[in-house]
């Protein structure tokens, strides 16, 4: 069982994100995926940036995979997809059928937002090129194992177990709207927030992460407590979602869990987690109950 570091969700400053991924290189993850996924406003590095720290990835040992946007609202959009799926030495993820099309039957990752709800649709896209499929992030541990039954023979199957949970994508900016600004001059608000911008209901409770066009779980998704279902169901990939602060703590920990070492709980005193996808529940659910903190 391997570990990926999936794409950087927030907007950070190139220099910080740099000096991000040179500490990545000395990680225990195996998969690497770079790349902006959420808005193409965010140009703070742009596809040359991203192939170099690339190569840095891969002398450093590490299989890197290049990340597409998942809403694509501009002919500029296509044609910068079209440069990265053309870049001739790294896979792509794939998290929208344009880059499907664009791939041309070149190996690619089938990212966790294309609908992926069956194996007749991972067969389909097995048939395009993909290698690997990312469980979107409403599927249960029940459907997951229904697919496994039935996945391509060949076909990688990587499940995110950490992380606020990416759930939808807008045309409007939720950063900008915020600040009472128009989308197409949002002044890059975002980096203002590089966990983004926690949303409470009336009764202070985290509902979500507004993160630009992007919203996330409030509460952190942690599968730490499923590893032994998580081999039981033969996932050959881990995912867990860069953060600002802590991530390293994190992985070294299902680094350890999947090594077959106990771990009770995160490293991170206080911090409440969800499951509830898994479970087959509401996704903000945490099930088990047995992490500190909750």
């Amino acid at each position: 069982m391997k570990l990926s570091l999936g794409p950087l969700q927030y907007f950070w400053p190139a220099d910080k994100v740099r000096e991000f991924y040179r500490q990545v290189a000395e990680w225990p993850v195996e998969i690497v995926y770079l790349g902006e996924v959420v808005c193409a406003k965010r140009r703070e590095l742009k596809l040359q940036d991203w192939l170099q720290i690339a190569d840095m990835l891969t002398e450093a040992g590490k299989e890197v995979v290049l990340s597409t946007l998942t809403l694509l609202e501009a002919e500029s959009e296509l044609a910068s997809l079209q440069r990265i799926c053309e870049n001739g030495d790294f896979k792509v993820e794939a998290n929208d059928m344009a880059c499907v099309r664009l791939i041309c039957a070149r190996p690619f990752v089938a990212g966790p937002h294309l609908n992926m709800y069956n194996a007749s649709t991972l067969q389909l896209l097995k048939d395009n090129g993909a290698i690997r499929w990312v469980m979107p992030m409403e599927l249960s541990a029940a459907t997951l194992a229904d697919i496994q039954a039935e996945r391509p023979q060949g076909m990688e199957t990587e499940v995110f177990v950490y992380g606020h949970m990416p759930l939808s994508f807008s045309a409007r900016c939720f950063t900008a709207r915020a600040h009472n600004l128009p989308k197409d001059q949002c002044q890059f608000r975002c980096l203002d927030y590089p966990h983004g911008m926690p949303l409470q209901t009336q009764e202070d409770e985290e509902i979500f992460i507004v993160n630009g066009i992007q919203l996330q779980s409030g509460l952190s998704c942690n599968l730490l407590g499923e590893m032994d279902k998580l081999n039981e169901l033969k996932v050959d990939i881990l995912r867990l979602s860069p953060q600002a602060e802590g991530i390293k703590e994190v992985i070294d920990a299902f680094d350890a869990a999947r090594k077959g070492e106990q771990v009770a709980e995160l490293p991170l005193a206080g911090q409440q987690w969800c499951n509830g996808y898994w479970h087959g529940e509401a996704g903000m659910v945490n099930v088990s109950k047995q992490f500190a903190g909750n």
